[in-house]
């Protein structure tokens, strides 16, 4: 079991899953492992030796908290108010890039190769007075399009959305993001809610069938090769003529005003620093140069092999690799109550 000692209550949530498998189960935990630690190791060891006698199991090692280290995680759980650390700008602008923070977040990694580029600094928000100040506005995919709909509309952060591409600067809905774009959305699928009044700010129409969207699709836009993958329920049933057609099938732009159900789009480099440069021109960030040297996949590779020597060098890899192959040893000891399940 790897628990996150920064968010705190490590050793009892280490403690309590134990103690809460059944026996069969228990006898498959063979061990713990502390991530992203601060500080002094030496302030940290009485716990762990409490947690071995406790528990009968080893701690395997004390992975170091390393703030350069982000990779792809489950949604919501590893995204503070600021993604990564950016890197300086090579142009005279900053671009700052607000995501909001919707309730039933999905997907939202597509920030990610954002958040890669020299000069641009993502924010996940959910407060409309960031949105005003950003120069673009990421609405990410949702589990729940309707719910988090109404969600922003009682935060206020819908109007601040409406009011930021009324003034012509840039808005992107990615899937459930650009569902909430539209201008109404018929979902009896997931909400069940019948006819719901979208944001508006795409003239399409949305309705949510029972058989999910499923594909690894390869396409073309701002006359470059972009590829991503797509996962939803929502299709667009309506497009307005006056719309211009963007990344996918489906996908569309009104003015400063982005959609697309494509997922992972942004980790096409060269289509990244093309949409770069136009939201920042869109922004009136002039002075923002998109790098053109970013490779998103050596960035992401060049991360997994930094954890990679992290575990090397702080985890007895000996020990993971005996598990592995040999499994957990018998008589390990059980804790009630799942010991008496």
């Amino acid at each position: 079991v790897v628990g996150d000692i920064d968010r705190g209550g490590v050793f009892a949530s280490f403690f309590g899953t134990l103690a809460l498998l059944d026996a069969a189960d228990q006898a498959l935990l063979a061990g713990f492992i502390v991530n992203k630690f601060r500080g002094s190791l030496d302030l940290l060891a009485p716990g762990l030796r409490t947690l071995e006698q406790l528990t009968g199991r080893p701690v395997l090692g004390t992975l170091p908290f390393d703030l350069d280290l982000w990779l792809d995680a489950e949604d919501s759980l590893a995204y503070g108010r600021v993604l990564g650390r950016p890197a300086a700008p090579r142009g005279e602008h900053w671009l700052r890039v607000a995501v909001v923070r919707l309730p039933r977040v999905s997907n939202a990694t597509d920030a990610e190769a954002l958040a890669v580029e020299p000069g641009v600094a993502v924010r996940f928000t959910a407060e409309p007075a960031e949105v005003a100040a950003a120069d673009l506005v990421v609405v990410p995919g949702s589990k729940s399009t309707v719910a988090d709909l109404a969600w922003l509309r009682e935060t206020g952060l819908a109007d601040a959305i409406g009011a930021h591409a009324a003034a012509g600067r840039p808005v992107l809905g990615i899937c459930g993001g650009y569902q909430m774009l539209a201008r109404s959305i018929r979902d009896d699928v997931e909400s069940r809610a019948g006819e719901v009044t979208g944001l508006g700010l795409l003239d399409v129409d949305v309705e949510f069938a029972p058989d999910k969207v499923l594909g690894r699709p390869v396409g073309t836009a701002l006359d470059t090769e972009v590829r991503g993958y797509e996962i939803h329920h929502g299709r667009i049933s309506r497009i307005g003529r006056q719309l211009t057609p963007f990344v996918g099938d489906d996908g569309v732009s009104s003015g400063s005003v982005f959609g697309t159900h494509w997922h992972g789009a942004f980790e096409s480099d060269e289509f990244r620093r093309r949409f770069l440069r136009l939201a920042a021109d869109l922004a009136g960030r002039d002075g923002f140069e998109p790098a053109p040297d970013t490779e998103f996949a050596a960035v992401r590779q060049a991360t997994v092999d930094r954890l990679g020597d992290l575990v090397e060098e702080h985890l007895d890899t000996e020990a993971l690799w005996r598990l592995i192959e040999q499994g957990p040893p018998a008589g390990l000891p059980l804790l009630a109550p799942g010991a008496t399940q």
